[in-house]
C-alpha cells in the first residue's frame, strides 16, 4: 500500500465512522422514548442488548455497502457516500416499524424487549436489523445502480422477511409468536437464524453491478424460493446430522427450560448453509 492509497483509506473510515455515528443518533432520536444507557448500564437489559447489536451489526454492513467496490475517485466516491449513508441510515430505521407491525405482529415488541426484557424477542429483532443491513449492503454494493434500485431492493427484501416468517411458521410444529412471548429464547434464536441465514443468500443474489430489472428481479426471486425451500431441508439435517438421536422441536418446545444450545446450533445451521450456498452458486 502507497502513501495515496493509506490516506484514501484513512478518510473513507473517518467517513464511514461518522456515518456510524449519525446512525447511532438517529436510533436515538427514533428511539427518545427510553434511554439506551439506562437499558445497558442500569437495567443490564440483555433483550435490548441484542436488538441494538443488531442495529450496529446492520449499519456496519450498510455503510459497508456504500464504500465497497470500485474507487471513481475521491471526490466521487465521498459524494455517494454522503448521499447513500445517509438513505441507508434512514432505512434502517424504518425497518423498526416494518419489525414491528408485520414480522412479529402479534405482540408488542417495545413492551417485550424493555419491559419483560424478553431475549427471544431481542434475538428476531438483532436478525431484522442485520438482514436488512445485509440486503442495503447488496443493494448498493456494485456499479449500474442508484436510489431507486436501493430503495426497490429494500422494500423487497422487507417483503421477504414478511414470508419467511410466514413460512417459518409452517414448517415448524408450534407457533414461533406464541413461544417468544412466552419468554422461549431458544425459539427467537432459530428463528432468528433462519431469517439471517435466507437474507445472506438474498444479499448475494443482489450483489453485483444492476444491469436491468427483469435480470435482477428474477436473480432475486429464485435465489430466495432457494432459500425457502431449504429451510425444512437444514431443519431436517440439523435433528439427522447435526443432533442426532434429538429432535430439534422437543428441545426448543416440549421440555421445561427449552435447550438454548441446541438453538445456538439451529441457528448456526441456517447461516452456515447459506455461506456454503453461496459460495457454490
Amino acid at each position: 500500500m502507497n502513501f495515496d492509497n493509506l490516506i484514501s483509506a484513512i478518510v473513507y473510515l473517518v467517513c464511514c465512522y461518522f456515518l456510524f455515528w449519525l446512525g447511532k443518533l438517529a436510533y436515538d432520536v427514533v428511539h427518545r422514548d427510553f434511554s439506551v444507557k439506562e437499558e445497558l448500564v442500569k437495567k443490564d437489559n440483555c433483550a435490548f442488548a441484542l436488538s441494538i447489536v443488531g442495529y450496529y451489526l446492520g449499519l456496519v454492513f450498510a455503510i459497508g455497502g456504500v464504500v465497497v467496490g470500485e474507487s471513481t475517485g475521491m471526490l466521487p466516491d465521498l459524494i455517494d457516500i454522503f448521499i447513500y449513508g445517509p438513505i441507508a441510515i434512514i432505512l434502517m430505521n424504518f425497518s423498526t416499524f416494518i419489525n414491528d407491525k408485520l414480522v412479529l405482529y402479534k405482540f408488542n415488541n417495545k413492551k417485550e424487549i424493555l419491559k419483560d426484557q424478553n431475549a427471544g424477542t431481542g434475538a428476531v429483532e438483532l436478525a431484522i436489523y442485520l438482514a436488512t443491513g445485509m440486503i442495503i449492503f447488496g443493494s448498493i454494493s456494485g456499479e449500474g445502480g442508484g436510489i431507486i434500485t436501493l430503495l426497490a431492493f429494500w422494500a423487497i427484501g422487507q417483503a421477504s422477511f414478511i414470508i419467511i416468517g410466514l413460512i417459518y411458521n409452517l414448517i415448524t410444529p408450534y407457533n414461533i409468536h406464541d413461544e417468544i412471548e412466552k419468554d422461549n429464547v431458544a425459539a427467537g434464536v432459530c428463528y432468528a437464524g433462519a431469517i439471517v441465514g435466507v437474507a445472506n443468500i438474498v444479499r448475494h443474489a443482489i450483489s453485483g453491478d444492476f444491469i436491468n430489472w427483469s435480470e435482477s428481479l428474477l436473480t432475486f426471486v429464485g435465489y430466495f424460493v432457494l432459500g425457502i425451500i431449504l429451510l425444512p431441508l437444514i431443519r431436517l439435517y440439523t435433528d439427522k446430522v447435526l443432533l442426532p438421536g434429538a429432535k430439534l422441536t422437543d428441545e426448543i418446545v416440549n421440555q421445561e427450560k427449552p435447550n438454548l444450545g441446541v438453538a445456538f446450533i439451529a441457528a448456526f445451521s441456517y447461516i452456515g448453509s447459506s455461506f456454503l450456498i453461496t459460495w457454490c452458486i
